[in-house]
């Protein structure tokens, strides 16, 4: 049998013995030949701007991808939002109109992801979100059918974080978090489940990400003499409210949301953070977890690899989110390439399906079984508490 290239050789010289109404077509046939599509991914992170922190450690996680899955090459396209939803948007309409992206992985912040579920429903385009809330896939309509969600829900972290609390004698909680979709969400779940276990929160605060002063707000809590504080914030801006309830002498025990698990914070935060209580995913204390703990496997690895290219003790919180998100990627594609090539309609709504079918799929924040309800699918294994111990992130409880 010729091999390809001998074959068409072979039939374009047979061609030109042939009258022209025949040649036409025949040469027209060959010049189309299809040529397998490679995939592309289109990226979009919080690089700069008030969630650098979280979108740089995304970015060198995202570095260390494959440039090839299933057999296929793979395009990264990588675009900054600068932590501002306009800018999300942007780039994901870029992303989905111009680029023809496959699957769009991002944002890293939970009021640009909700920006985005019309875009993304609008270009029938999976999203892989590295943002916290909840409200991003929920309730479950046809705008979020196309969003899927790596981070845990705050549901499953404010589970274990009052847990802790009741299980240490909180009796009584002040909460402070972001005045965004972000802090809302915290709010709803901690004040829900504050309550199931008996503790009463007496001061309800918010801030901007971008605010330099919380005194009035710390004040108001310290006047309310609580046990705990939860500070519902994220990387770097998180760190404020703590170093001003410490400055202003508060004594109890402060809590953090997994939104802090950043080198960047620990370094801001300094003195002012150590002893802070915090839920987390599981890769974050990865080295410290107990041998049955169901994910340490899949956690070590991601570590292993990532400490290598960038130092010890530099995992966060986001980095592994972002590695999940890739070894969720390459989990469905395979079924993605059975129904359709990449850059079609087809190809993005197969992907879509076999991302909301993934069963019993071990990444290092926990083990992932989505549904059509469901397009978070982790459960209780997906988290532990974490605490600040020597400017390290350490395991405290849980797992």
């Amino acid at each position: 049998m010729l091999s390809n290239p001998t074959r068409m050789r072979s039939m374009k010289e047979e061609a030109m013995r042939l009258p022209a109404l025949t040649v036409l077509p025949m040469l027209l046939c060959l010049t189309s030949v299809p040529t397998l599509a490679q995939i592309k991914v289109g990226i979009d992170l919080s690089t700069t701007g008030p969630a650098a922190a979280i979108g740089i450690t995304s970015k060198n996680a995202i570095l260390l991808w494959p440039k090839e899955i299933a057999g296929k090459k793979i395009e990264y396209i990588i675009l900054d939002d600068a932590s501002d939803p306009g800018n999300a948007v942007r780039n994901a309409r870029k992303l989905i109109s111009e680029e023809k992206v496959d699957i769009l992985i991002g944002p890293n912040t939970t009021p640009s992801a909700l920006a985005l579920l019309d875009v993304i429903a609008e270009g029938e385009t999976p999203m892989l979100s590295l943002a916290a809330s909840a409200a991003i896939v929920e309730p479950m309509d046809a705008k979020r059918a196309w969003a899927f969600k790596m981070p845990q829900n705050d549901t499953h972290m404010t589970t274990i974080l009052t847990q802790h609390m009741a299980d240490h004698g909180v009796k009584t909680a002040a909460f402070i978090g972001f005045a965004d979709a972000y802090g809302e969400s915290w709010w709803r779940e901690f004040s829900r489940l504050a309550e199931l276990r008996k503790i009463r929160v007496v001061a309800n605060e918010r801030y901007a990400r971008t605010d330099t002063s919380v005194t009035g707000q710390i004040l108001k809590i310290i006047s309310a003499h609580p046990d705990a504080v939860l500070i519902a914030g994220s990387a770097t801006p998180a760190v404020l409210p703590q170093k001003t309830l410490v400055e202003r002498g508060y004594k109890g025990q402060i809590y953090q949301t997994h939104g802090i698990a950043s080198l960047e914070f620990l370094k801001v935060g300094g003195k002012d953070v150590e002893n802070t209580l915090f839920p987390t995913g599981p890769a974050v204390v990865a080295k410290q977890l107990p041998a049955a703990n169901p994910v340490k496997k899949a956690a070590m690895n991601f570590t292993r690899r990532y400490e290598a290219a960038y130092g010890a003790d530099t995992v966060t919180q986001f980095a592994a989110d972002a590695w999940g998100a890739y070894l969720l990627m390459a989990n469905a594609l395979p079924d993605a390439l059975r129904v359709a090539q990449p850059g079609t309609r087809q190809f993005r709504a197969a992907l879509r399906t076999a991302l909301e079918n993934t069963k019993n799929l071990t990444v290092p924040q926990g083990v992932i079984n989505m549904g059509a309800a469901d397009h978070v699918g982790l459960d209780q294994r997906s988290r532990v508490m974490g605490k600040i111990q020597g400017n390290r992130f350490t395991y405290s409880y849980g797992g």
